[in-house]
């Protein structure tokens, strides 16, 4: 059986992977104050608390990239009842061709601007615009962790336009396509 590190083992990989207190912690799911106090020694993490520090850190020494990584926030949504010409609006003003629906801070599906383009091609009367968003929704964007490593959201950004980054119910960003383009090819440039 190998032997678990002590804090002074958690605070030398975590200085060596150039990271900070705050950093691990947000990696891990966890508080900073737990971290300081682990690495302080005056308190002695759950055995599942200490995996996601290791796991934090582990991730850290492959230089894995994270959908915290590269999602762009903060998140354009809309309410479901609001009119759809509002989700036209907003996507011409954000440059988005998608926007999460949402209803009582619940994500319940996407508007796409082709969605709207075959609702007026369908319905030319300009009616439209003051539908309700609901009624030409489709389905929830598929939903990551902020942890979840860059390839795995590659594969589903195969199929699909977007993905969600959700922490504790709460969704704090989205990465499309051109996010990932981003940071493969024009940040990787920069910083050569």
């Amino acid at each position: 059986m190998s032997a678990l590190p002590t804090p002074e083992d958690i605070r030398r990989m975590r200085i060596r992977m150039k990271l900070t207190q705050k950093e691990l912690a947000e990696r891990a799911g966890v508080s900073q104050s737990l971290i300081a106090r682990i690495e302080k020694g005056t308190v002695d993490p759950r055995l599942s608390t200490l995996r996601k520090i290791l796991k934090a850190l582990e991730d850290a020494a492959r230089d894995g990239v994270r959908a915290r990584d590269v999602m762009h926030m903060p998140v354009i949504t809309i309410g479901a009842e609001e009119p759809v010409g509002r989700a036209a609006e907003l996507m011409w003003k954000y440059g988005i061709s998608q926007i999460p629906v949402i209803e009582k801070g619940k994500i319940i599906g996407t508007i796409y601007e082709d969605s709207i383009v075959r609702a007026v091609l369908s319905y030319p009367d300009g009616k439209v615009a003051s539908w309700p968003v609901s009624k030409i929704m489709n389905e929830a964007l598929p939903v990551v962790s902020p942890d979840e490593d860059l390839t795995a959201i590659m594969r589903i950004l195969m199929r699909e336009p977007a993905v969600l980054v959700m922490r504790r119910g709460r969704l704090i960003g989205i990465i499309t396509k051109s996010d990932i383009i981003a940071h493969k090819v024009i940040h990787k440039k920069v910083k050569q």
